[in-house]
């Protein structure tokens, strides 16, 4: 799951238009940019009366790059008008936000699972962080931290990239958790 260990390169977060989001993933591939969508793979039914399996985003319009920030930006520039950039302000000036390795790993870990009972949210909601942060020390998400919080009556675990997305996991053991300071 991890990137290359190029020390210049970030993961950024690109919200894309008009639902084409795969369509700007192969442009970024062919000029060897890494990219990860969080999917899911569904059967669909084709006219000829077969199953066909596809990819389909778990986030609608999300679509996550590592590079360098000047290439970043490039990007914003090239897809005028058919992505925006996450961005964060600093001192009246909006920059990339980068989001930080470990936390885009264990995010991917987490949505590449295939786990079913999962809850997709696209931007991130303050009431996320209020629980106990811990970190999942068995079982399929071993590894991932993050925050118990309460969603529709049930206890659940919130993996977040602040100020990109989130995701609720349907059920951890308790005894799978350990928290942290």
């Amino acid at each position: 799951m991890t990137s290359s260990n190029n020390p210049k390169k970030h993961w950024f977060a690109l919200k894309v238009f008009y639902n084409k989001v795969f369509a700007i993933e192969e442009v970024l591939l062919k000029k060897n940019i890494e990219c990860y969508i969080p999917c899911e793979t569904v059967k669909v039914l084709k006219q000829d009366g077969t199953k066909k399996n596809v990819r389909k985003p778990v986030i609608n319009s999300l679509l996550f790059f590592h590079s360098e920030t000047y290439i970043a930006k490039e990007i914003q520039n090239i897809f005028i008008d058919k992505v925006i950039l996450y961005t964060r302000q600093i001192d009246f000036k909006k920059v990339p936000l980068v989001i930080p390795e470990k936390e885009m790993n264990i995010f991917m870990l987490v949505t590449s699972s295939g786990e079913k009972g999962m809850e997709y949210f696209d931007t991130d909601n303050p009431k996320f962080y209020q629980g106990d942060r811990v970190k999942v020390i068995d079982g399929a998400f071993k590894g991932a931290e993050g925050y118990i919080c309460r969603i529709k009556k049930n206890h659940r675990l919130i993996i977040a990239i602040h100020g990109v997305c989130a995701v609720a996991i349907s059920y951890i053991p308790q005894s799978f958790l350990k928290k942290m300071p």
